[in-house]
């Protein structure tokens, strides 16, 4: 039974960048729905090959019925470890479709979103041990104060940080909304949604490793990728579209890459063309693609 996901972000854009090859081997290490998925499907011909990431038990459920096509449960960090396990070494195309899903965001008992009152949970893998609530009540005042300034981009990061730990020293705090009621005087009515969703940002990516496992997934692409083949990314926030542009451009997260006595560097990856953003037209269709950024690369042999 497939379960109700929203229509794949910039889906063309992402199908023209990969380049699809009739028996080529593609990887879309963000199943979740199989929207992007079906649609390389498409273009595969008999000999194609298919490979799914996903952790969330919830997308695992939407596996295509499909000989090509091959569903591994695991998270995309892990990229060439599963796939060599499959006998695969190198790749003709990679897809990314970074964040949470419109069916994670829309299921109250996941606690991703503000709409809902939920308990604090966040994890897009249920077994992991880690969740949000768990952040909450346990972290230091100091490390909240860190994960809200670097991954929330927030400047009251220290006083939201120093109200959580003074308030859960009389009760955990375990739904959104007990957080929100904690944190009414950081939430002016015209940007309590935008500061909300911040927060929750952070938070999420504190509980899945958000950064970490961007940054392992992307050093592995070089060595996974054919000479000719393609990586597309699409990511929701300026953190990770700062990590995938830099990484496309210097090959490094920080810093700049060594230059030779001449003064030239090399770097693994080449971009294609610019960055591509949604229309006018997919955001009024698709309001999840609003924050959409994609970015195509390929090797730069």
């Amino acid at each position: 039974m497939q379960m109700s996901y929203h229509d794949p972000v910039l889906l063309q854009e992402c199908i023209q960048g990969l380049d699809i090859k009739e028996d080529g081997v593609y990887v879309d290490v963000t199943f979740g729905g199989g929207g992007h998925s079906r649609e390389i499907l498409k273009r595969l011909g008999p000999n194609g090959k298919l490979f799914g990431f996903d952790q969330d038990k919830d997308a695992q459920r939407n596996v295509i019925d499909d000989e090509r096509f091959v569903l591994i449960p695991e998270n995309f960090r892990f990229i060439k470890r599963f796939l060599r396990f499959h006998q695969v070494t190198k790749v003709d195309g990679i897809l990314a479709d970074l964040g949470v899903s419109s069916f994670q965001f829309d299921s109250p008992e996941r606690g991703f979103s503000i709409r809902f009152d939920a308990e604090l949970d966040m994890r897009m893998n249920q077994s992991d041990q880690m969740s949000a609530k768990e952040i909450l009540n346990t972290y230091a005042e100091e490390d909240l104060a860190n994960i809200f300034y670097q991954y929330g981009e927030l400047r009251s990061s220290r006083g939201i940080a120093s109200a959580i730990v003074n308030a859960r020293k009389n009760q955990l705090i375990n739904s959104s909304f007990e957080l929100t009621g904690i944190l009414q005087k950081f939430l002016p009515v015209k940007r309590k949604n935008k500061i909300l969703a911040q927060i929750f940002q952070a938070l999420r990516i504190e509980v899945n490793q958000e950064m970490e496992v961007l940054k392992e997934f992307l050093l592995q692409i070089p060595d996974l990728l054919k000479s000719d083949g393609r990586l597309a990314v699409i990511s929701y926030h300026s953190l990770e579209d700062r990590l995938v542009k830099r990484f496309i451009r210097t090959g490094l997260f920080q810093g700049e890459p060594e230059r030779d006595i001449y003064g030239n560097f090399s770097v693994p990856m080449k971009k294609m063309g610019g960055l591509i953003v949604p229309t006018d037209e997919e955001i009024a269709r698709n309001n999840r693609a609003r924050s959409a950024k994609l970015r195509i690369a390929t090797l730069s042999n």
